[in-house]
């Protein structure tokens, strides 16, 4: 008689194979989500493991749309680039312009959801009932950040110094789909109120939004930057599709390659170390 092998199990609830089929998420992928589900609805429930409402795909869909593209950032310059250098390397630029997503683009996404819920978990009870109580929450939330001499995540803006029109759009989708949450009501509040701390008046920004809205969605706050990542994965594609047609690129690396100038060298001086000592 053979002797019996345990071997290791692997569970997952999302892609399985076998000869004749594949499923997901417990569904026939050819039969039940092929052609019926769209690839922002599919997104959010790979994530979550749940089919998200017709609201809910549409306040997502939205925050995919408001992050796709944003012009000439770094993201897009360096995967234009990185094309010139690689055209063989379509995954090569892809994955460069999205290595640049942090903490100034793209990441500001996480780091205002995550902000949020941070201040909303303090509470330690129910989050206020009115634009009053929000408003003071937001006035304490803020002043503890100057305090501390920190940056408000979502806040201010290097362009639309005015406001950014997409935050008063995705606000209003997310009431009209009564997906209006704690989280957006928080940054919203931030943003009547921090002039009385900063005595100057910033715009929130996209990024932020789009964080706040993802939070009150209740997707994971460790995947936000994945999701703002997501969607920048399309602006891309699309900056490479436009560089294939009109090409700036060479002209980037020549306008930079051609007006350097040379300089004498500044040795970085050294740091004393916690003993007293230099080291470099």
């Amino acid at each position: 008689m053979a002797e019996r092998i345990d071997r290791p199990e692997y569970a997952t609830a999302l892609g399985a194979s076998s000869p004749t089929s594949i499923t997901l998420l417990g569904h026939d992928l050819a039969e039940d989500v092929m052609g019926k589900v769209g690839f922002g609805e599919l997104a959010f429930w790979l994530a979550t493991q749940r089919r998200p409402t017709p609201g809910e795909t549409r306040v997502f869909e939205a925050v995919l749309a408001a992050l796709a593209d944003h012009g000439f950032t770094p993201t897009a310059i360096v995967t234009r680039l990185t094309y010139l250098s690689a055209p063989d390397s379509i995954q090569g630029a892809l994955a460069a312009g999205l290595l640049g997503g942090g903490s100034r683009f793209l990441g500001v996404t996480e780091d205002c959801g995550r902000f949020l819920h941070e201040v909303l978990a303090s509470l330690g009870g129910a989050p206020p009932a009115d634009d009053a109580g929000w408003d003071a929450l937001a006035l304490d939330t803020v002043r503890a950040r100057r305090a501390a001499s920190r940056f408000v995540p979502g806040l201010g803006h290097h362009v639309h110094k005015e406001g950014d029109p997409r935050t008063p759009r995705l606000m209003r989708i997310a009431a009209e789909e009564g997906l209006f949450g704690p989280h957006l009501s928080l940054f919203a509040a931030i943003g009547r109120v921090h002039p009385q701390v900063l005595g100057k008046t910033l715009p929130l920004n996209g990024a932020g939004v789009c964080g706040a809205a993802l939070a009150d969605l209740g997707l994971p706050l460790e995947l936000l930057r994945g999701f703002a990542l997501l969607a920048r994965t399309a602006g891309l594609i699309g900056q490479l599709a436009e560089e294939l047609r009109r090409p700036v690129a060479n002209d980037i690396f020549l306008s930079v390659d051609l007006n350097n100038r040379s300089v004498a060298p500044e040795p970085y001086p050294p740091v004393a170390d916690t003993a007293g000592g230099p080291h470099g």
